[in-house]
């Protein structure tokens, strides 16, 4: 069996029977009871239209399941319209399973997993194993974002940055199980901008392209996080970063500047500088600026003093910094970042291992009891 295949038309087959007028738990129902035949038959008999053997076997399943309910007249009508089998129509339908997925009335987890499920075409288990959570709990979170789009329709045009915000939060869920979330995430928003033409799909997509491109070398050996100043450069991966860099070049021709162009230019100047001292930190402000003014984001703010102190030296970033709300998240390690730049180890020591016992993550955890631990070493040695 062709993993690849069947994940890439389940979308579309998917929404065929929605289309049709299923509701979208029968409809989901009825497809994986399709890939169940197609796991039976494909091997030793494969058909020559795969996606029109699915939408057919998916449809009588459906139709057979419809037959058992209450209303059967109106579901006989229905089974009259049946089509004739043959050659599905070569339409992708897949941008309309994003906007159904990304539906105002689901929690943004609830999204994110039902985006997996029916745009990326991975089983509950993957899920849970991703998000580390039993089977059960994620089956459970599924069935009820199911509940709440059935029933919804295609009649109303779809909102791209709900999409994008949902996408974004699938990569940013990192790397866990057997499911690579992130390089998920950048196979769905390669989907996405194949079927949209808008510069922020594009700027998202370049945002996840230079972010990935560093994965390798993130985390050392032993697991623990790796700042981004002390990466390997040589382990980044350039093919990533080049086609980061010349899809945004593209989105930003347009002329239509939004928050991801805005976050992926940021990210374009630190893949581009040879070293973490080559950095253009006086440009990485400025679009600072710009994303400050696109969404008026305090995380983006806190990100901005970071740079300040980079560009103007760490009493401009302490001073940016005061400005902010101390409760920020990551606003106390950023406070001890600058001020052991600033010469002052004995007040980064202490704020250090305060931002560890906030840390959200064990490895951001365990990184920042190191940077204390290594700072108190330092002063015991003066003593």
């Amino acid at each position: 069996m062709d993993e690849a295949l069947i994940r890439s038309l389940t979308p579309g087959v998917l929404t065929v029977l929605v289309r049709r007028g299923a509701d979208f738990a029968a409809a989901e129902d009825a497809v994986q009871d399709a890939l169940v035949e197609a796991v039976r038959g494909w091997p030793a008999d494969p058909p020559r239209d795969p996606k029109g053997w699915l939408v057919t076997v998916a449809w009588r399943r459906f139709l057979d399941a419809a037959r058992a309910d209450t209303a059967r007249r109106r579901r006989e009508d229905r089974v009259e319209e049946e089509p004739v089998p043959g050659p599905a129509p070569d339409v992708d339908d897949t941008l309309q399973l994003y906007f159904l997925c990304a539906h105002p009335s689901l929690t943004p987890s609830a999204a994110v997993a039902l985006t997996l499920r029916a745009v990326g075409g991975l089983t509950t288990r993957q899920i849970a194993r991703a998000y580390l959570v039993p089977e059960a709990t994620m089956a459970q979170r599924i069935s009820r974002a199911k509940r709440t789009v059935s029933g919804v329709r295609f009649d109303r045009p779809g909102d791209v940055a709900t999409v994008l915000r949902v996408l974004y939060l699938v990569f940013n869920e990192g790397y866990s199980g057997d499911v690579d979330l992130a390089a998920e995430a950048v196979r769905l928003t390669r989907q996405l901008a194949a079927s949209v033409d808008h510069p922020e799909v594009a700027g998202l997509l370049a945002l996840m392209l230079l972010h990935h491109a560093r994965r390798a070398a993130r985390t050392a050996p032993d697991g623990s996080l790796v700042p981004l100043a002390e990466q390997d450069r040589g382990r980044w991966d350039t093919a990533s970063i080049a086609e980061g860099v010349r899809i945004l070049q593209a989105a930003l021709a347009r002329d239509r500047l939004g928050e991801f162009q805005a976050q992926a230019a940021i990210a374009a100047l630190h893949a581009d500088a040879p070293t973490a001292g080559e950095t253009d930190w006086p440009q990485i402000v400025e679009w600072y600026d710009e994303l400050a003014r696109l969404t008026d984001n305090p995380v983006v703010r806190l990100n901005r003093a970071v740079a300040v102190g980079e560009a103007d030296g760490p009493r401009a970033g302490l001073a940016a910094l005061a400005e902010l709300d101390g409760t920020l998240p990551r606003h106390t390690a950023v406070a001890a970042y600058l001020h052991e730049r600033d010469g002052d180890p004995d007040t980064a020591a202490r704020l250090y291992a305060e931002a560890a016992l906030k840390a959200p993550a064990l490895a951001e955890r365990d990184h920042l009891t190191r940077q204390a631990a290594r700072l108190n070493s330092r002063r015991r040695g003066r003593r």
